[in-house]
């Protein structure tokens, strides 16, 4: 047996002469002396530690057969799964100005009609539920519950075709949460509603600068109040956009929710991302992107995802843990429903018509080369320790840059510069994590 190649080793800061060795594609992590580590390197452990290092994957038998079978990971995961996930965008209008706002060129008063509703529902039923398959779905925007009472037509019918077939039913809203009140949790429960991803961006000051009413009011202390009607009804996640220019305010805001009465184990993850560009083909041509992220190893970057994790830990709320993720675009199952019915692979994509993979009334067409779903499969990718974490990373990087998807968003430097915090992050703070 040899160590994987999808391995991480550092020394151990607190215990000189030992090592944290952490299997990338396993998302485990063990300690081990110094001598252990070389026993291991020459295969001269003893079968009980063997044993358990090849359960951990941090040993393997065959490195031809670890890199087959990360090669060969997305397909197999694609047969063997039984769950349907969609977002459905339920509208591009917002009651929010954000002026960052990544669909700024392409939203407007578009609304889903109740003839695409009712597609949509029978598209399920048909193809889904009817063949057995557990469904999810994410209602999107825009600011989906703008669409509430179209949101009811859709997820009655699929909440009672799903009971009758004996599978599952949920779905989530992704909401800028100034219209998530008690009331309508209390309304959408029975239906379906299972948790809600709302946004915000650091403390009031930055947050009602960032995402104000199209009046131009605060909407902060409204979002907060909603928080509080309802955390105890559903699973609340945060989200938060920081620039360069503002990470470092965005702890105060969790200050502030535990001082509300908010108590963080009750909240689900909390993740806080940096802007990036406008969508679109061609839209950041010209444009001021000097506080956005168009590359997940920019140094700013790289500073502010530990710090604001830590943040997040320390607070006593949970934090994504970095372990085996591959982008939603390889999944089969995953789909995005455009509020006129043309279907995408992710939400990102709605920018760029022309990564539009089909319709509801169409059904979907091959996307592998318009989408570049082999773009990881190289020698460099699958001999890389990260492959695992990243699956060539976020697709939206490249065709910002290139207008196609034709290279890997590597993020090699980012986990050159991270991963060892983020390990030990976990090992300081338990309790406070949440896989991907």
């Amino acid at each position: 047996m040899i160590l994987s190649r999808y391995l991480k080793i550092y020394p151990d800061s607190d215990r000189p002469g030992s090592y944290l060795l952490y299997s990338t594609r396993k998302g485990s992590v063990v300690r081990l002396s110094g001598d252990r580590l070389e026993a291991a390197r020459e295969g001269t452990l003893t079968d009980a530690e063997r044993e358990t290092l090849r359960r951990l994957e941090i040993l393997i038998d065959d490195p031809a057969a670890e890199r087959e079978a990360m090669t060969s990971l997305v397909k197999r995961a694609n047969a063997r799964s039984n769950r349907f996930y969609a977002k459905v965008v339920m509208n591009l209008d917002c009651n929010l100005a954000c002026p960052y706002c990544f669909e700024d060129h392409f939203r407007g008063r578009h609304y889903m009609t109740q003839d695409t509703a009712r597609l949509l529902v029978d598209t399920v039923i048909r193809e889904q539920i009817g063949r057995g398959r557990d469904v999810k779905l994410g209602f999107y925007g825009g600011e989906p519950l703008l669409s509430l009472p179209l949101i009811r037509e859709i997820a009655i019918p699929l909440r009672d075709a799903a009971a009758e077939k004996g599978v599952k039913f949920s779905f989530v809203l992704t909401t800028n949460g100034t219209l998530l009140t008690r009331s309508v949790v209390e309304e959408l429960l029975p239906l379906g509603l299972t948790g809600a991803i709302i946004t915000l961006d650091g403390p009031r000051e930055i947050h009602d600068r960032q995402r104000p009413f199209v009046s131009g009011a605060g909407s902060y202390d409204i979002i907060v109040a909603n928080i509080k009607a309802t955390f105890d009804m559903i699973e609340l996640q945060l989200g938060g956009n920081y620039s360069r220019d503002d990470y470092r305010e965005f702890p105060r805001m969790l200050d502030h929710l535990i001082a509300e009465g908010i108590p963080p184990e009750r909240i689900g993850e909390v993740q806080f991302a940096p802007i990036i560009p406008k969508s679109g083909s061609g839209v950041t041509t010209g444009a001021d992107t000097s506080a956005c992220c168009t590359s997940g190893s920019e140094p700013w970057v790289t500073e502010a995802a530990p710090l604001l994790r830590e943040e997040i830990l320390k607070q006593g709320f949970k934090a994504m843990k970095p372990t085996q993720a591959a982008c939603a675009i390889e999944f089969d199952n995953d789909l995005v429903v455009n509020y006129d019915g043309s279907l995408y692979k992710c939400p990102v994509f709605m920018g760029w018509p022309e990564l539009s993979i089909g319709s509801l009334t169409e059904g979907t067409r091959d996307y592998s080369v318009s989408h570049n779903l082999d773009v990881w499969k190289t020698d460099e990718c699958l001999e890389c320790a990260y492959l695992p974490l990243c699956f060539g990373g976020c697709r939206l990087m490249p065709l910002m840059k290139n207008g196609v998807i034709d290279e890997v968003d590597c993020r090699k430097a980012f986990y050159d510069s991270v991963l060892e915090r983020f390990i030990l992050q976990d090992l300081q703070y338990p309790s406070s994590q949440t896989a991907t």
